[in-house]
């Protein structure tokens, strides 16, 4: 068969994940956490899946900075450019903050758990992962974004350092190139070449882990599905749908209009999003999907520049999983311990939760991690946040992987929105 013949016939990466689902489902309901093959457990296999995500976003990281420097060479950033990324950022923030506030407000679906946190506690799942030293203040958040070391931000995924760090190197070797002269000038050329080797080659790797997802999936799902007990499902459901419900209106509902106000046909925009929302939902970042998203982006026409600003410069802005995610959780607990919040209020929640999605991406479990801050933030005791949050431990592992499905969709909305504003701008200039 010719290689093309190949090509034709190549499984998509979603069927191949979702294959390694349901391969993983079974192996977990079939054996449990007993070990079912020379010893080995499900409970070994989610270990093994993990080391594919851990290779992601190590690879990521770097490549968020060869991606800007190369963009700093290729194309023209203007603070106009930034001006539309921020616009269409606080736009899509807004939307999902509404969409929030609407269903908590309106449904009431805390209520139902008014009186029963501490009835609940026995269904805790493990402890939640510390916050270490995140926090909530602006300042702080910002000075925390100026590494102490430029390789910090490389070894503990800190994207916004990464992002600063990119954009000084990128805008000074602009600088120095635009002065340059006999060796200089020749050194600047080569160093550019190898910039765009370093950016090419990271992608190919990067687009190489990505295959082996479906059988990362596979192991992961194994594990997870061999120690989770159904009890504590049927207990969080309320929780849980609401939340969904949430994260999917706005994925699913304004992300698509967006794109048709934008000229792009919403079936397009969601089929073109498939494969990079799969990538996310697997790996449960949507850092680690960045190459596959630049893919997509690409095969829907938006240019590289404006893909490059929204999926990498951008990437901290987009997380309007995490934002919402924070903001529905907490307001929800609130209900559940008969607080009457204000306007005013809830506003701080808002707040809290844009802080937190800004301020801690790239960190795992990063909605997880800040949410305790963010309940503290509203005025809940500490005692039942020590309660609730354990509780909300298992049924987490799959709203993070939503989340992550709605920050991919955030990263390629924003990209064709820019790019959309950018093509307008140009023709009226």
């Amino acid at each position: 068969m010719s290689t093309a013949a190949v090509s034709a016939v190549r499984v998509p990466l979603a069927l191949r994940v979702a294959i390694g689902v349901a391969i993983g489902a079974i192996l977990g309901a079939a054996f449990g956490s007993e070990p079912w093959l020379f010893g080995i457990g499900n409970a070994d296999l989610g270990p093994l899946g993990m080391l594919v995500v851990r290779a992601l976003k190590a690879l990521a990281t770097p490549l968020i900075l060869f991606a800007i420097l190369d963009s700093f060479y290729k194309t023209d950033i203007s603070a106009r450019n930034g001006i539309q990324l921020a616009l269409v950022c606080v736009v899509n923030v807004t939307v999902a903050m509404v969409i929030g506030l609407l269903i908590l407000n309106l449904v009431q679906p805390g209520a139902l758990w008014v009186g029963k946190l501490e009835a609940l506690a026995p269904f805790s799942g493990k402890a939640p992962p510390s916050a270490g030293a995140a926090t909530l203040s602006p300042l702080e958040n910002f000075a925390a974004f100026v590494p102490s070391s430029l390789l910090d931000p490389f070894s503990k995924n800190l994207v916004i350092s990464v992002v600063l760090i990119g954009v000084f190197f990128g805008a000074a070797l602009r600088s120095v190139r635009a002065s340059a002269q006999g060796s200089l000038a020749e050194a600047s050329r080569q160093f550019e070449g190898f910039v765009e080797l370093a950016y090419t080659t990271l992608t190919r790797m990067l687009l190489w882990t990505a295959e082996m997802m479906p059988v990362a999936v596979c192991l992961i799902v194994a594990d997870v599905v061999g120690k989770a007990g159904l009890e504590v499902f049927a207990v969080l459901q309320v929780f849980f749908f609401t939340i969904l419900a949430g994260l999917l209106l706005h994925a699913l509902v304004w992300y698509p209009l967006l794109a048709a106000l934008c000229g792009m046909s919403p079936v397009r925009y969601l089929r073109g999003a498939l494969d990079p929302v799969v990538t996310g939902v697997s790996c449960n970042s949507s850092l680690a999907t960045m190459p596959v998203t630049l893919r997509a982006l690409a095969a829907l026409g938006v240019r590289e520049r404006s893909a490059r600003l929204s999926a990498c410069v951008g990437t901290n802005f987009n997380n309007d999983g995490v934002m919402l995610y924070e903001a529905m959780a907490t307001l929800f607990l609130c209900q559940a311990l008969g607080y009457d919040l204000s306007a005013s209020q809830q506003f701080t929640i808002v707040l809290a939760s844009i802080m937190a999605g800004v301020g801690i991406a790239g960190i795992p479990e990063a909605g997880l991690v800040i949410l305790p801050l963010v309940l503290t933030a509203a005025g809940i005791p500490e005692a039942m946040v020590v309660i609730a949050i354990p509780l909300i431990v298992p049924v987490d592992w799959v709203l993070a992987r939503v989340r992550s499905g709605v920050n991919v969709l955030a990263d390629m909305v924003v990209a064709i929105a820019v790019d959309r504003l950018d093509r307008v701008g140009g023709r009226l200039a």
